[in-house]
């Protein structure tokens, strides 16, 4: 959803700025991956890393390995990269060693959590970027905290946003997308809530995910519960035979769906729980209310101006929040500063200009 918006901006300025697109394969589930890729209009990656799933450690290293010799294969003047995965830190640090500028888009978020593995990425990441693109004020603040030059920092709005506002156009109706996996004909009809989960801390220990199925199955009693099943958190409840707990007419359980079926159910759900950081901040675009299933957010400004809520995985508490949206109808929230669409022409016209500076100063 980040590196879309990017690609498109880049592609399609005047004159086009020549980019090379690299696909890790960090995220290769093909019920997802290829999904993404057409929905979103991304072009086929010009290169492949077929890195796969791994523990964190192997899986970063494995991306280093295989982005190297690309590296030095392409020569770049520039690497972006972006968001807070592993493959956001492993080519930021080959590039860095490389003598290969780094971008940054999506900087200076924290939870300041440091058992979250997003979180290291984050901090490092940053420090090794020679350019950042941030996503709303207070990350400027925590990178000048963290020793970041203000040179280097630029805040340019949420590319998220950019492609949801590019896409909304084309999301597929709730309706459509409820009665393909068998809801009642009425059911888009209904209001209904919209689940995802798939946070380690969320979903590997069976003590937390069966509190937090709990806190479900509860919560579809009050209001029908549309429930996208990723991969990891399918296979984590089977393997530890939890299915059970889910196995209700007001729960319905679906398979990975493509973004613009996830963006029609998302505007059309009374509310939404969840434990992504990108869906925070799309629900605080769409002004639905969210519920997220976490202890904190690196997103902070769509608590402060959007429409979530950050409660944990106590039952008591994600109740709480649903009872209390659903008795006043939750945050309405407002849009935030520059989530307005155009955050990736602004990161080409900076970036135009940055790589034009840096190409004049190797002349001279």
């Amino acid at each position: 959803m980040k590196i879309a918006a990017v690609i498109r901006a880049m592609r399609g300025a005047s004159p086009p700025m020549p980019v090379r697109l690299l696909h890790t394969g960090q995220h290769y589930d093909p019920e997802m991956n290829g999904q993404f890729f057409q929905a979103l209009g991304i072009p086929d990656p010009d290169i492949n890393l077929e890195v796969g799933s791994a523990s964190h450690a192997v899986q970063t290293a494995e991306v280093m390995r295989r982005f190297e010799p690309v590296l030095e294969q392409e020569r770049p003047s520039a690497v972006l990269v972006v968001g807070d995965v592993n493959s956001t830190l492993a080519c930021a640090l080959v590039a860095v060693k490389k003598g290969v500028a780094v971008v940054h888009v999506e900087a200076g978020l924290r939870s300041f959590d440091r058992s979250m593995p997003e979180e290291i990425n984050r901090l490092l990441t940053d420090q090794i970027s020679d350019l950042l693109f941030t996503t709303e004020r207070n990350a400027r603040e925590n990178l000048l905290r963290e020793g970041v030059p203000e040179s280097r920092i630029h805040f340019v709005g949420n590319v998220m946003i950019d492609t949801l506002r590019y896409s909304l156009k084309d999301a597929v109706p709730a309706a459509q997308t409820l009665a393909r996996y068998g809801a009642p004909a009425d059911g888009a009809q209904k209001a209904f809530t919209v689940l995802t989960l798939h946070r380690p801390s969320n979903v590997d220990d069976p003590v937390t995910l069966r509190s937090l199925l709990g806190a479900i199955r509860d919560v579809s009693s009050r209001l029908p519960v549309v429930f996208p099943m990723h991969p990891r958190t399918r296979a984590k409840i089977d393997q530890h035979g939890l299915g059970p707990m889910l196995e209700t007419r007001s729960l319905l359980r679906l398979p990975p769906l493509g973004y613009l079926e996830m963006l029609g159910l998302m505007q059309a759900a009374r509310l939404v729980l969840t434990d992504s950081g990108g869906i925070q901040e799309e629900t605080t675009a769409l002004g639905v209310p969210c519920v997220t299933l976490r202890e904190n957010t690196e997103r902070p400004i769509t608590v402060e101006q959007g429409t979530n809520t950050v409660v944990g995985s106590s039952p008591a508490r994600i109740l709480a929040a649903v009872d209390e949206i659903l008795r006043s109808g939750g945050k309405s929230g407002r849009n935030p500063e520059l989530w307005d669409g155009r955050a990736s022409q602004r990161i080409v016209a900076v970036l135009r200009e940055w790589l034009e500076r840096a190409t004049e100063r190797l002349v001279a």
